[in-house]
């Protein structure tokens, strides 16, 4: 093989190994889309079909071929990540539900320190003009 041949075989080859890890990175929880673009369906295998698990579901690429760039999830795997996900975004919005009850009584302390030195003010307003009144006299 001429090194230019070997060099474009091995940037084809590279490239292969790269978008099949850009597809397997991709594949959390219920696919929506495939990469192709395809369709995703819900797929159940037959009892004729060789399997030691007729009834088994997938999430599947309406164009699957067995070459690494189409999706294919078992169901349950799908399933199971999809709620995992949705539980760390429910704890999250606990933590942050948290915050926001102790912010609202950080924020009732606030105000009310803010009524006292309102008060405050005013006394010490009354104070000064009767101090003026009394240097002027």
């Amino acid at each position: 093989m001429d090194p230019a041949e070997e060099r474009r075989h091995s940037k084809r080859q590279n490239d292969y190994i790269n978008r099949l890890g850009s597809v397997v990175d991709s594949e959390y929880g219920i696919p929506r889309r495939c990469p192709c673009g395809g369709r995703i369906i819900d797929e159940v295998r037959r009892k004729d079909d060789y399997d030691t698990l007729p009834g088994k579901r997938f999430f599947t690429c309406k164009n699957y071929e067995a070459d690494g760039f189409h999706y294919r999830q078992p169901w349950v795997i799908g399933v199971q990540e999809e709620i995992e996900r949705l539980t760390k975004r429910l704890e999250e919005a606990e933590q942050v539900m948290l915050g926001t009850l102790n912010l609202s009584k950080q924020i009732e302390t606030l105000e009310e320190q803010v009524k006292i030195l309102c008060g405050q003010v005013d006394y010490l307003t009354v104070q000064v003009a009767t101090l003026e009144k009394v240097s002027f006299d």
